[in-house]
């Protein structure tokens, strides 16, 4: 019992110093507002009213815009100050953007357009500046209360005495039975001490609420609205898309590039072999003609290997006919490394073809490149669906090869983010010089999830 009672003191203890750290950080915050506040009221106001009356001027539309950007960086200044109460975070609004190239006179003139920064500045300049002169006001009053009132004790002794006209202690000793014989010293000490008692009591309520105040008006003024929800998902879809063209358009080259260098020149090779055993074959040189022959027997099973090494990047019939996890175990069986795999045998009822496709597309190149250029001995191949109603894939390969794998512009892992940025998905790699690597992507299972693309080369 006394081991049980032992460890159950601190969790009370930490639960009253964080409620403490609470307390301190909001009356900091409620305390530093207020001249935060006045110092954006007054120049908002400087700004907006010389921009107002030069409107007739050039200038005015300039200022006024430069006002709105202003109200933005004291709203977001303020965003971070909550954070001082230690009450959530209050995400950021997707703030609209112009394209790259706009005239400066169009960039500088954009937050004209924008209703959020309207809705900033009148934060900044209205319901900002009288509420924190309400929550400073009631701070100030809480803490002197409390402060003054458990502390009367000690420096009553230096205050000067009462004049005998004003000495409303010795009124109430005189009319309250309670306190019937007490002294006026005595009578002033005990109302300040319960004074100052029940403003200390009531402080971390007051305090407490004030702060949720300033949080719940922040965060329907200066937080996310539905509204960006719905921006943020478009532009994350328009990104997604546009990674998902560029990277069927780079594996696309790349195929077109493999063909040519493979399989093409070699059966160029082939064609020439064979019409030069055809020549030493009408001229009668027929030991000369069998060795053309069986040169172009090589030729011909070396662009036969090329074309299935490329093919590895299409959907082969396996991944069709069988299913992602039988593809996948087959990529492992055809690898020239060792590879273990551990296949979660949900992904052939979750996922969906097209990711399917190109989650062998990911295996099949990492597999590829870390029997190249890692200097593995041993690889593995993990996948795994994950969440609930949004189920999601996570594949891990890795290896134990010489490590120092990284995105590098136009290089393979590049690459295959963007593949997998376009199906809304993620990449990451762990590879510190010396090994080992672990390569870890996430992509939704559904097709629904994503825009997805069909993958090929």
């Amino acid at each position: 019992m006394a081991d049980l009672s032992e460890g159950a003191t601190p969790e009370p203890r930490k639960r009253s110093l964080l409620g403490g750290r609470r307390v301190l950080g909001t009356t900091g915050y409620l305390l530093a507002l207020f001249p935060f506040a006045m110092v954006a009221l007054t120049i908002l106001v400087t700004l907006l009213a010389t921009g107002a009356g030069t409107l007739v001027l050039v200038v005015g539309l300039p200022l006024v815009s430069i006002a709105l950007l202003t109200a933005q960086g004291f709203g977001t200044a303020e965003r971070h100050m909550l954070r001082w109460t230690g009450l959530p975070d209050i995400p950021a609004p997707e703030w609209p953007s112009t394209a790259s190239g706009t005239h400066w006179v169009t960039r500088l003139l954009a937050p004209l357009r924008s209703g959020r920064r309207w809705v900033y500045l009148i934060h900044q300049m209205l319901v900002g500046p009288i509420l924190s002169i309400v929550s400073f006001s009631l701070t100030v009053i809480w803490w002197s209360v409390t402060l003054g009132g458990l502390t009367f004790w000690v420096w009553q002794g230096f205050l000067p005495d009462k004049d005998p006209d004003a000495d409303w202690p010795r009124w109430i000793a005189e009319h309250w039975p309670l306190l019937a014989g007490w002294s006026s010293r005595g009578v002033e000490t005990v109302l300040y001490l319960v004074g100052g008692a029940f403003f200390a009591i009531t402080l971390p309520v007051v305090v407490g609420g004030l702060g949720r105040a300033h949080h719940a008006v922040a965060g329907a003024m200066l937080g996310r609205w539905p509204s960006d929800e719905l921006a943020a998902l478009a532009r994350d879809e328009a990104a997604a898309r546009a990674a998902a063209v560029h990277a069927e358009d780079a594996a696309m080259r790349r195929l077109e590039r493999d063909l040519h260098d493979g399989p093409q020149q070699r059966l160029v090779r082939l064609q020439l072999d064979l019409a030069a055993a055809e020549r030493r074959a009408d001229a009668g040189d027929t030991a000369a003609a069998a060795a053309l022959a069986r040169e172009a027997r090589v030729q011909a099973g070396a662009a036969v290997e090329e074309l299935r090494a490329l093919s590895r990047g299409v959907a082969p019939p396996l991944l069709a006919d069988r299913g992602l996890t039988a593809a996948l175990a087959a990529l492992a069986d055809d690898s020239p490394l060792p590879v273990a795999v551990r296949l979660d045998p949900a992904i052939d009822e979750v996922v969906a073809p097209d990711v399917a496709r190109a989650v062998y597309f990911i295996v099949a190149e990492v597999l590829t490149n870390t029997a190249k250029h890692a200097g593995a001995s041993r690889a593995e191949v993990t996948a795994e669906v994950t969440g609930g109603a949004a189920p999601r894939l996570r594949i891990g390969i890795a290896d134990d090869g010489r490590g120092g794998a990284a995105f590098l512009p136009g290089h393979g892992l590049s690459g295959l983010q963007e593949r997998l940025r376009g199906l809304r998905g993620s990449l990451t790699v762990e590879s510190p010089p010396g090994g080992p690597t672990r390569i870890d992507a996430v992509v939704p299972a559904s097709a629904d999830a994503s825009p997805g693309t069909p993958f090929s080369g």
